[in-house]
């Protein structure tokens, strides 16, 4: 198969997995390009869009036998932007990932596979990521491998809002607040690229969390 991979971001934490499963699936035989801009789009039998943050139209989506957007939520519930980083802030135990047609609207399209993965409640951003990022290369390679059985399901159910994009004011802390019941936002800010923060007698201040497994102090 000729297969295209796009994700827009260059520097995106799951470009190191992409290219690992580029290099499985060309050594299956396939031909695979991982891409950073549509311009570079040309024609082939799938067209993944994984992180992409570039409107992909029906005409460049017509040179592919599909184009399929990877989403972290129980469509059609969860639409819109950051799915996965709501659902964790609202103490979600498990998350949805969801293989479906690119379409109008977004994440609209109709459903080739979905997966879930477990959350135990301490992971940090980098431990959801990596979970994330294993169901999404799982659903990939299943829909090129089972790509002749998959019958697309059309999303069914009241969808709700779109979420909406987080900024960096999601990740304000309250001073006021303990930490204990702001757990959730510090496990799912970017320490370094959007690190919690809070305003204090006049400053800002920065706070950058991460896990240490060592329990002896405990």
């Amino acid at each position: 198969m000729k297969l295209d991979v796009l994700c827009s971001d260059a520097a995106h934490p799951v470009m190191p997995h992409l290219r690992a499963w580029q290099e499985r699936e060309a050594r299956a035989g396939h031909e695979v390009r991982l891409l950073q801009d549509r311009d570079q789009l040309a024609d082939g039998d799938l067209l993944f869009l994984v992180s992409c943050s570039q409107i992909i139209g029906p005409e460049l989506r017509a040179r592919y036998g599909a184009t399929l957007v990877l989403h972290a939520s129980d469509l059609p519930r969860g639409r819109g932007w950051s799915p996965y980083i709501w659902a964790v802030l609202g103490g979600a135990s498990k998350i949805s990932v969801c293989l479906l047609e690119a379409a109008e609207p977004v994440d609209s399209g109709a459903v080739w596979l979905r997966e879930e993965f477990a959350l135990d409640g301490s992971e940090l951003l980098p431990e959801i990521n990596a979970k994330l990022f294993d169901a999404e290369v799982s659903l990939m390679s299943r829909a090129v491998r089972e790509r002749d059985r998959i019958v697309p399901q059309p999303q069914a159910g009241e969808p709700g809002p779109y979420l909406r994009k987080r900024t960096t004011e999601d990740s304000r802390l309250d001073p006021g607040q303990s930490l204990a019941s702001q757990f959730d936002l510090l496990r799912v800010v970017d320490s370094r690229r959007f690190p919690a923060f809070f305003d204090w007698r006049g400053h800002r201040y920065v706070i950058r969390i991460e896990k240490v497994e060592s329990r002896e102090h405990e």
